[in-house]
């Protein structure tokens, strides 16, 4: 069977990585079916047919799975860390509903395997303490204190993944990502994540002016390129291993770091104000990437500046179109 003859479905298409992981299977030569409650916000849909569907109702993940081979459910009620600090219960309520819904509509009409995006939010907050954090493995989870509501859904649904396979015999891959990152997402209105909020902040602020960091500073954190994570979760579908993987970077840095390395690729001169009324999540945060080079005999490949200077140079870009049409 050649790839064009399977039929692969992305949830989530019209977010982020789903935008990217269905031009990225197109370019595998795979039918793909996007599905989301919304297009893609930059740029055209890659998949050969994409569905206007709210994944929350039963009825739609039944269309959505309908004849297809493989399922990547990315699709997720999420944001940064500003979002899912404040909006708890529909999160929880909305990501339950589409994945318990997508789990059983995939069994039911008999797709043959299942990824889902997991989160680094379900590692407990007893090890993420401190900026200087060893790297998190993925037997971490467990006793299990995840450090907010969307880490306790995904920790669930990660479980509920196992057991289809378990009872079902529904072939289920779990990759926990961190914090992933690069052009064409969301880089302003509240769900934005720190190095697209940053590059934000930089793109608009004038030379010799001031950016305001959320925090101290001092939190730390890992990042992983979209480019890089679309071939770690790619490999992981395609691989035997049904437990969970971290997909990401183990390069820990702080988010003061993070904004120099930004404001350096800009060229401005720009001096950093710190909020420390504003939300910054655990302390620290790194991936352990054991596992992951062990299953996939990869790790990832562009590097932070790299990635940093693609995503910046997009949304300076874009920051630019908006000046010019206001």
């Amino acid at each position: 069977m050649s790839n064009r003859q399977k039929g692969i479905l992305v949830t989530g298409a019209g977010g982020f990585i789903g935008s990217h992981l269905a031009q990225f299977l197109s370019g595998k030569d795979f039918w793909v079916r996007g599905v989301d409650i919304k297009r893609p916000e930059f740029g055209e849909a890659a998949a050969d047919e994409f569905l206007l569907l709210d994944l929350r109702k039963w009825e739609n993940c039944l269309e959505a799975t309908e004849g297809m081979d493989e399922v990547y459910n990315l699709a997720a009620n999420m944001g940064g860390i500003g979002f899912i600090t404040q909006v708890k219960a529909e999160v929880m309520w909305d990501n339950v509903l589409i994945n318990t819904h997508m789990l059983e509509a995939s069994r039911v009409n008999r797709v043959k395997r299942l990824f889902f995006s997991s989160s680094a939010c379900i590692y407990p907050t007893y090890k993420q303490d401190s900026p200087d954090v060893l790297g998190l493995k993925e037997s971490d989870a467990y006793p299990a204190d995840c450090d907010n509501e969307y880490g306790w859904e995904k920790l669930f649904i990660e479980r509920l993944c196992q057991n289809y396979y378990f009872d079902y015999g529904l072939e289920t891959r779990i990759a926990r990502f961190h914090n992933i990152f690069g052009p064409e997402g969301t880089y302003d209105g509240g769900r934005e994540k720190s190095p697209a909020a940053i590059c934000r902040k930089v793109a608009v602020a004038e030379d010799g002016g001031k950016i305001e960091i959320w925090g101290d500073g001092r939190q730390t954190r890992s990042y992983c390129y979209i480019d890089d994570c679309l071939e770690g979760f790619y490999r992981l579908m395609q691989s035997d291993f049904r437990n969970p993987v971290n997909i990401g970077s183990d390069r820990m840095l702080s988010i003061d770091e993070l904004a120099d390395i930004i404001i350096e690729i800009s060229g401005k001169q720009l001096t950093k104000t710190y909020d420390l009324t504003k939300p910054q999540g655990v302390r620290g945060r790194n991936s352990d990437n054991t596992l992951q080079r062990k299953v996939l005999n990869w790790s990832p490949q562009v590097s932070l500046e790299e990635g940093l200077e693609n995503t910046y140079k997009w949304i300076e870009a874009e920051v630019k179109k908006e000046i010019t049409v206001s």
